[in-house]
């Protein structure tokens, strides 16, 4: 089969399509013909090596971290699908190359596609899809009426979040620029703030809930708007000492941790504030909640550029230029 790999870790690293051998299936893989594929700032944090510290990989490396496809074969203990069955999902991350014509996964990190999607619009959901669920859902427990900024509305993460945050009946703020302005104002953010003019810090203020995609200083700054008891949850910022306990890291990584954010901790108690690390996790169950919404027209997918597999590495260098306004897609088949 194609499959987009890379060979060590590194930003200038080729990007080089290879034929790989099929993957092998166990008793619950499902093995998927994959139609697309989506590329996450994920996928450039994996391709440089700064996600090691967490994750572990062998070279030849397959990219690419959620698709849509086809079901061709089943594990003999796998009961939810069968081959036909048009599916989306995001392996678990010591699976991850969905940049290739097939891939095996677990049968409890898929589900069917929303029915009213192409590949290209399934695939472009799973990650972001996941990644804000659990941040609302399981983390923040956003409620009615309550108060969230979105950083960097019009990404990827940002058009999907702002749609979630919207129907869980949140007030929405976000931060966009001009491009990005009637984007994140159809998909419902209620005060947009414009972060080439403007600074969010000084416009915000009594918020109960962040959700930064940035890091940094965004991140940091982000603190000020919180009232006390207020949380953010970071999917680019630094991981804490908490994230170390949470998944169970050891006791050493966890120290490194301890160091490495105590400038968050000191910030969260300034603030009286909590902050949480995401690095989410796979699950067919919530892409099963997530298909209802998107099939009832609640949420629709957003969709900025498509490419071959071919040209893979255009589609990176697009994304990491940081234009993007929604999702960038591979289409595979």
């Amino acid at each position: 089969m194609k499959a987009i790999v890379i060979e060590k870790y590194g930003k200038d690293v080729p990007l080089v399509m290879t034929e790989q051998p099929m993957p092998a299936i166990g008793e619950h893989d499902v093995l998927v013909e994959i139609h697309a594929a989506s590329l996450n700032p994920i996928d450039f944090k994996i391709k440089e090596g700064k996600t090691k510290f967490l994750l572990n990989y062998k070279f030849p490396l397959i990219l690419g971290n959620d698709f849509s496809g086809v079901v061709v074969q089943v594990g003999k203990r796998v009961k939810a699908f069968k081959p036909g069955d048009e599916v989306y999902g995001r392996p678990r991350k010591s699976r991850i190359g969905t940049l290739a014509e097939y891939i095996a996964v677990h049968e409890a990190d898929i589900a069917l596609k929303p029915h009213n999607l192409s590949f290209e619009e399934a695939a472009s959901i799973p990650l972001v899809g996941l990644t804000t669920y659990q941040a609302f859902a399981d983390i923040l427990k956003l409620q009615e009426g309550q108060k969230i900024l979105i950083h960097a509305g019009s990404g990827g993460v940002g058009t999907f979040a702002i749609q979630l945050a919207k129907l869980m009946g949140a007030y929405v703020a976000t931060t966009a620029s001009d491009k990005g302005y009637e984007l994140v104002r159809s998909l419902g953010a209620d005060l947009i703030v414009n972060y080439k003019k403007e600074n969010f810090e000084e416009k915000l203020g009594g918020y109960d809930a962040v959700f930064d995609t940035l890091g940094g200083a965004a991140l940091e700054k982000s603190f000020r708007i919180l009232k006390p008891g207020g949380q953010i949850v970071s999917v680019s910022g630094m991981p804490n000492a908490r994230f170390g306990k949470e998944v169970r890291l050891g006791w050493l990584k966890t120290a490194i941790l301890t160091v490495v954010s105590r400038k968050i901790t000191a910030l969260e108690k300034k603030h009286q504030a909590r902050y949480h690390f995401l690095f989410m996790k796979p699950s067919g169950a919530q892409l099963q909640v997530l298909k209802a919404y998107i099939e009832a027209g609640r949420i629709k997918p957003v969709i900025d550029k498509v490419y071959r597999l071919e040209d893979t590495a255009q589609a990176f260098r697009y994304l990491e230029g940081g234009g993007a306004k929604g999702k960038v897609i591979v289409k595979i088949k």
